[in-house]
């Protein structure tokens, strides 16, 4: 018998169907098993692991983790991309703006204020009709 963590391993008998064993078979050298002794011990261990695991990532297919991680990474770029245009956008707008536009700093300062303030209301969805009407003193 041989000992591994501490306990003595027992012998047991399984019943499989022959294509189970088959397939088993075929994956033991993919899984660096010596034995199908081997193989079943390490399927066993991963899905008793995963039935008690309240996080089962570390149980889930390396496949299907390596494919979720690429689609956030697509996902990251693209955001990523986008906002820089936007701001690239914004920037021209609020040059062109502040070419004809004689404002104090005062006057900005209030104004940032309130559209940080607006923002957080509408969290974002801010409209043009919204920023006219008070601009004209209509409303608020």
């Amino acid at each position: 018998m041989t000992e591994v963590n501490n306990s003595v391993k027992k012998r047991t008998a399984v019943w499989l169907y022959p294509e189970i064993i088959e397939k088993m078979d075929n994956l033991l050298e993919r899984d660096n098993c010596k034995s199908r002794s081997e193989f079943i011990d390490k399927a066993l261990n991963f899905y008793m692991g995963y039935l008690v695991s309240e996080d089962t990532t570390g149980y889930l297919s390396k496949i299907l983790i390596s494919a979720m991680q690429g689609i956030l990474k697509e996902t990251e770029n693209r955001n990523a991309n986008n906002l820089f245009r936007l701001s690239v956008e914004m920037s021209m707008m609020m040059n062109i703006l502040a070419a004809g536009l004689e404002i104090s700093d005062e006057e900005l300062r209030s104004l940032r204020g309130r559209c940080v303030q607006q923002v957080k209301k509408t969290r974002g969805k801010v409209s043009m009709e919204e920023a006219i009407k008070f601009q004209q003193g209509i409303g608020e």
